[in-house]
């Protein structure tokens, strides 16, 4: 029997769980939108208005630091690169805001302006980074637009690097926990900086605004702090306890205390009552079917992607797997074709 093995995408369903698992509702949450989302399934726990519209206040510069990273990743920009501070970016263009406090002239290495950026959440720090990268700061936000695009932020536009309030700026709880999600993924050494507590630029030191690095009662190892007017007070953070990760993302909640407050209840919501567990790894072999009308007799199906299922604790343990096949498969068959689909079925009774 002649066999290949071409690598072809399972498609992945997980269906309703045959018995009711009881837990309590999410949290009541004070806020304008907020989702807990798990990382590695991207399974929604909870959520409020999540899809809506809103200012992203600092946020933003969870984007400005996302692109830095991948222009680092792509071999265009060096965390020891010089950057020479122009007026634009100088810290007193930014009054009654956050700041790193550099000025005309200062030459900034890029991870130095990175520290600025995350820790101190500085203005100044974002409109230097993205002069230096795309020559312009609205020609950096078209990047910051672009890597939005890309990731499938479908309701985020940004207008400048920092996320002061301006006319047409927005985004939504949902779109930041998707960024959050591939600052962690795609850019391991920008995510490692957010769990930094405190920053000495210009003999001023300042200290991170994500609170939540302070807690002892839960594992938060990044996330960004925001605050407009016209967009409240917002936190998107992460955690972690065992294998699971959840990201949290709470946004225009009415004082400082209230982001902390709010986040932390959804992060021990997600762990107090919910599980997440690994059921198939990319390129695992799961199957083999019969090809008609082929050179070979059967080709093999295997996962594009690592399968994450999130579900209610006690029951991501017990699952039944089963394999659909779509129809016959006939020759000629491309790598890469989806011939089928796997579903999981929790069997908690």
């Amino acid at each position: 029997m002649k066999r290949t093995a071409i690598f072809l995408l399972s498609l992945v369903t997980l269906l309703p769980a045959q018995a009711t698992v009881i837990k309590p509702d999410p949290p009541n949450i004070a806020a304008k939108g907020y989702v807990l989302m798990d990382f590695h399934s991207g399974m929604v726990i909870a959520q409020k208005d999540a899809t809506e519209p809103l200012a992203p206040a600092s946020l933003t510069k969870l984007m400005t630091a996302y692109v830095v990273g991948q222009e680092i990743e792509l071999g265009r920009l060096a965390w020891k690169d010089q950057v020479d501070v122009s007026e634009n970016a100088w810290s007193a263009k930014f009054p009654d805001s956050s700041k790193m406090f550099i000025k005309p002239g200062d030459i900034v290495t890029v991870e130095d302006l990175m520290r600025g950026l995350i820790i101190q959440s500085g203005n100044d720090a974002s409109v230097a980074l993205a002069e230096h990268i795309a020559g312009s700061e609205s020609a950096f936000v078209n990047l910051m637009n672009s890597w939005a695009e890309k990731l499938g932020m479908q309701s985020t536009q940004f207008v400048n690097a920092h996320g002061l309030d301006a006319e047409g700026i927005k985004s939504t709880a949902m779109d930041m926990a998707v960024l959050m999600q591939a600052i962690i993924e795609d850019v391991p050494e920008v995510y490692v900086l957010y769990s930094e507590k405190v920053f000495t630029w210009a003999n001023i030191t300042q200290y991170n605004r994500n609170k939540l690095l302070w807690d002892r009662s839960l594992d938060v190892d990044g996330g960004k702090t925001g605050y407009t007017t016209e967009a409240g007070y917002s936190l998107a953070s992460s955690a972690t306890e065992g294998r699971m990760r959840l990201v949290s993302v709470v946004m225009g909640t009415a004082s400082p205390q209230d982001r902390v407050t709010a986040s932390k209840n959804l992060m021990n919501y997600g762990f107090r009552f919910y599980d997440s567990q690994q059921v198939a790894k990319r390129d695992d072999l799961e199957t083999e079917v019969k090809v008609w009308k082929g050179k070979t007799d059967e080709v093999a199906l295997a996962f594009k992607d690592d399968i994450f299922v999130t579900l209610p604790r006690n029951a991501a343990d017990r699952l039944d797997k089963s394999i659909v096949i779509d129809g016959p498969v006939v020759a000629p068959v491309e790598k890469g074709t989806s011939l089928g689909r796997v579903e999981w079925r929790s069997m908690v009774n």
